[in-house]
């Protein structure tokens, strides 16, 4: 009901404008955005770090390849993203200019949380100016550079650093089965069973393997592999 009347009253027409008991609802509905979208998990791994996520494309005039979920940064970083995947590839793309500008400049490969802050800097700028929206989307960044990092950056231009987590669909039931299933000591190859085996858990019937996209970053190489469900 107090939403039904914060709308009324035109609160939640500009993310500039604050409702009374000091929410910011298109923020809040941006958040909403996200938890629609197609989930993922991240894991910090003994070897490396590990994203796995839902593709959710079944149409098999799909080329599956076109429509993969991880996306790399840079060699030692890579992406995916819940939500309003067109705002997230702009965030992409700036991410990536970023790193290669880092690269330019300094010689030396950009450290994760630099790009994360970049991003969430961006982000943030899309809450508090007028003519704008928030950026519906959340975006989980995992990469090892001078140690393996995994960090999580929500619509808000926050963000957190994580040993593992969920966005998208069903985070909630996810990070609850996360916080039963996660180990320090898994190889990253075992986490993305262990993960699996979550999603399998909370979808139940409606779980296919090959519908997953695997990113995996390990110590030793710094490079990304790409893979699919289907592979473990």
């Amino acid at each position: 009901m107090e939403d039904i009347q914060h709308q009324v009253m035109g609160y939640d027409r500009a993310a500039t404008m604050f409702a009374p008991d000091g929410h910011i609802l298109q923020v809040e509905y941006a958040e909403k955005t996200v938890r629609l979208g197609s989930p993922s998990i991240g894991f910090v791994c003994k070897d490396g770090v590990v994203l796995v996520s839902d593709r959710r494309q079944k149409d098999k005039l799909i080329i599956e390849t076109s429509s993969n979920k991880i996306s790399q940064i840079d060699d030692h970083i890579m992406c995916v993203a819940a939500g309003i995947l067109s705002d997230a590839r702009i965030l992409i793309d700036k991410a990536r200019l970023f790193a290669q500008q880092h690269k330019l400049v300094y010689d030396s490969p950009a450290h994760i949380e630099s790009v994360v802050k970049e991003i969430s800097d961006i982000k943030q700028q899309f809450t508090q100016y007028g003519g704008t929206r928030p950026f519906g989307t959340s975006l989980m960044i995992a990469g090892v550079d001078n140690d393996v990092e995994l960090f999580v950056t929500d619509v808000t231009g926050n963000y957190l650093r994580y040993r593992a987590w969920a966005i998208g669909e069903e985070d909630e039931k996810l990070k609850e089965k996360l916080r039963e299933e996660y180990n320090e000591n898994l190889t990253c190859n075992e986490a993305v069973v262990v993960a699996l085996n979550i999603f399998k858990r909370v979808y139940g019937d409606k779980f296919e393997k090959e519908r997953f996209d695997i990113g995996i970053i390990r110590k030793n190489s710094k490079k990304l592999e790409i893979k699919n469900g289907s592979d473990f």
